[in-house]
């Protein structure tokens, strides 16, 4: 793919940079699968636009024979006379109405054939763009965690939406025209030289010309499009966060700001798309003209011919009927050469959009498996991290030297100022990322040799990012317990502390809860997701901050049924607020992200360490603390984390 083809800004620059013949792949790929509708629809193509010459040639035929009488009904056909001589009827009526019948006969069968000729182009093109699509989406999902922290949301919709349709109208509309202009080229190209040699090569005249201006099109188009793809990109992404943050810009009354923000993301998008739009209205009307100029000249030189015989150096005969027909075709052929060059704009467009759709499928940022991976078998709930280190920039570890055993049915608490690497401990067991160095074992298996949905599967996890899918109360608890009845929901709720809220809805398990749960509170969310990873009944339940949006009342409540549902089942807890995990069999204590000290909390409470400290903090004890804990407060909250908790 050639450097013209990238912008600077595109944000799958990377992506695209490998990504050679992406149209011939396109078609190897997806298009090979629906060969048959494809040749149905050419084949069907052909005949169609046969027979839509056929009228005007009759047309010629009936003014020469028929209506003129200059020549004979056989000898008035330019080529082919000899098939329909067995049917052409005595007599100057019994022709004319042969004439009608077969005008008549084309436009119906061709009817026909255009129907089958939409068919077939249209079943290719949707389902190559519906595979395309979900092939897409499932490469994407399948991502780790650090390829969606780079890409913003809009930018990723701008490639499964905007993009893949662009496949789709070239596949469609593109392609549909292009067998058309082939058929008609060729066709028509081949009744002028057979009506008349020499008048064809004046109305062709124009031809080189056109080739060279679309090439020149080409070439200064290209760039324009991949830079109209990124900003399209950036467009959508801030429409999609300024629409999911349109609360705290109501609070903060940034209406303003982010107007002017939003003006500036779609002014580039003005700019960009303007520079292909001028470039794109000088091409069209410049070929028309050359277009119009071969007309002129050739009715010029064959009117002068029909008037009074062969004008120059040209020789032989032209009747009234054959000009007529000549200037008709020569219209019809001249038209398409025109609208090549809107096939070569869609082309273009496509192939820079199957580049990014390409070039996103391959990306390799993602968590994979072997084929012949075996699935975990969870027999008691043993974790171990065995010298672990990791970093979402290879250049700088976010945590290292993890070393730490959970045995069966244990409770883990991981504390630690914030960017201390909590969170990030969390989703390496996920499987989220892979370890940089080290190994994470369940029950003796490296959890990097079994297959991720064994894995997932055998996890139950609650973040402190509570996000809830577009739907009802209950269809968000069954989500990936789908088989669930409702009085396993029901009993999942309850002990979520969500049975009596939900009950208060109005359509109660029923409730829509609207685009990302906007409709519930944030703390009725987030036992909306405990009570999801409850009905799942893990083997291992990771809990991240699962109580940080409720109320101290509400917080009781949960973290009473929450100890019941870690009672023999291996549970890992993220909590700021330390007296909710106060009594966990294990407390890790993370800082820089290593561990700085473990234990009990009693132990850890005489250690007199960092944690003996943070509970000074939520205990209000902060004229207490020693000066060192708070100076080394001071540079962590001045230094910027890269990461999360």
């Amino acid at each position: 793919m050639s450097s013209a083809d990238l912008d600077e800004d595109d944000p799958f620059e990377e992506q695209r940079e490998d990504i050679e013949n992406p149209m011939k792949r396109l078609f190897l790929e997806y298009g090979s699968h629906y060969l048959g509708a494809a040749t149905i629809g050419v084949i069907a193509s052909i005949f169609a636009r046969i027979l839509d010459l056929l009228p005007a040639l009759m047309l010629g035929v009936a003014i020469d024979a028929v209506i003129r009488q200059e020549i004979g009904y056989v000898e008035a056909f330019p080529i082919g006379g000899s098939l329909v001589a067995p049917y052409v009827p005595d007599g100057r009526m019994a022709q004319f109405w042969l004439t009608i019948g077969i005008i008549a006969g084309a436009f119906l069968l061709s009817a026909v054939f255009h129907w089958t000729r939409n068919w077939g182009f249209n079943t290719f093109a949707q389902h190559v763009q519906h595979d395309v699509r979900t092939d897409t989406y499932d490469e994407m999902q399948r991502l780790n965690m650090g390829f969606f922290a780079d890409k913003q949301t809009g930018e990723m919709m701008s490639i499964l939406s905007n993009d893949v349709n662009r496949l789709e109208k070239f596949l469609n509309d593109g392609m549909n025209s292009l067998f058309r202009l082939l058929v008609m080229i060729l066709g028509i190209g081949g009744l002028l030289f057979a009506i008349n040699w020499q008048l064809a090569l004046i109305a062709l005249l124009p031809v080189p010309l056109i080739a060279v201006f679309t090439t020149l099109f080409i070439r200064t188009i290209q760039p324009k499009y991949a830079a109209v793809r990124s900003t399209v990109g950036k467009v959508n992404s801030r429409l999609e966060n300024n629409l999911g943050g349109i609360q705290v810009i109501k609070s903060s009354t940034t209406e303003s700001y982010e107007s002017d923000r939003v003006e500036d993301v779609s002014q580039e998008y003005l700019d960009a798309n303007w520079s292909a739009i001028r470039t794109r209205i000088k091409f069209f009307p410049g070929l028309r003209v050359l277009a119009g100029i071969g007309f002129v000249i050739t009715f010029l030189v064959g009117g002068l011919w029909v008037i009074g015989g062969p004008p120059g150096p040209f020789s032989g005969d032209l009747s009234t009927g054959m000009f007529v027909v000549f200037i008709l075709y020569t219209q019809r052929f001249i038209w398409p050469m025109a609208q090549f060059g809107q096939i070569i704009n869609m082309y273009q467009r496509a192939r820079a959009s199957s580049a990014r759709i390409f070039g996103l499928m391959d990306q390799p940022n993602r968590v994979g498996e072997e084929p012949d991976a075996p699935d975990l078998d969870v027999t008691g709930g043993r974790v171990t991290y065995d010298e672990v280190a990791f970093g979402y920039d290879t250049d700088e570890a976010i945590i290292e030297g993890i070393d730490f055993t959970v045995d069966s049915g244990e409770t883990v608490a991981l504390v630690g100022p914030t960017g201390a690497g909590k969170s990030t401990v969390l989703k390496l067991l996920l499987r989220m990322y892979d370890v940089d160095e080290g190994e994470i074992r369940i029950d003796g298996q490296n959890i990097q040799n079994v297959t991720l949905r064994s894995l997932r599967e055998s996890l139950g996890y609650v973040s402190q990012d509570t996000f809830l899918f577009y739907g009802s109360v209950a269809e968000n608890i069954t989500y990936g317990t789908f088989d669930a009845d409702r009085d396993d929901v029901i009993e999942a709720a309850k002990m979520a502390e969500a049975h009596e809220f939900i009950q208060n809805l109005p359509e109660g398990y029923d409730t829509e809860v609207g685009e990302r749960g906007v409709k519930l509170s944030g703390g009725q969310r987030q036992r909306i997701s405990i009570a999801r990873a409850i009905l799942r009944d893990p083997d291992i339940l990771l809990l991240d901050e699962a109580t940080s949006d409720v109320d101290t009342e509400t917080e009781m409540l949960i973290q009473r049924s929450i100890d019941d549902l870690a009672t023999d089942r291996t549970t890992f807890a993220i909590a700021h607020r330390l007296s909710t995990i106060k009594d966990a069999d294990h407390i890790l204590v993370l800082e820089g992200g290593e561990i700085a000290e473990h234990g009990t909390h009693e132990e850890l409470l005489e250690n007199d360490g960092l944690y003996s400290h943070l509970w000074g903090v939520q205990a209000g004890e902060i004229d207490e603390l020693p000066q060192e804990f708070i100076e080394r407060a001071q540079r962590r909250q001045a230094r910027t984390e890269v990461g999360d908790d």
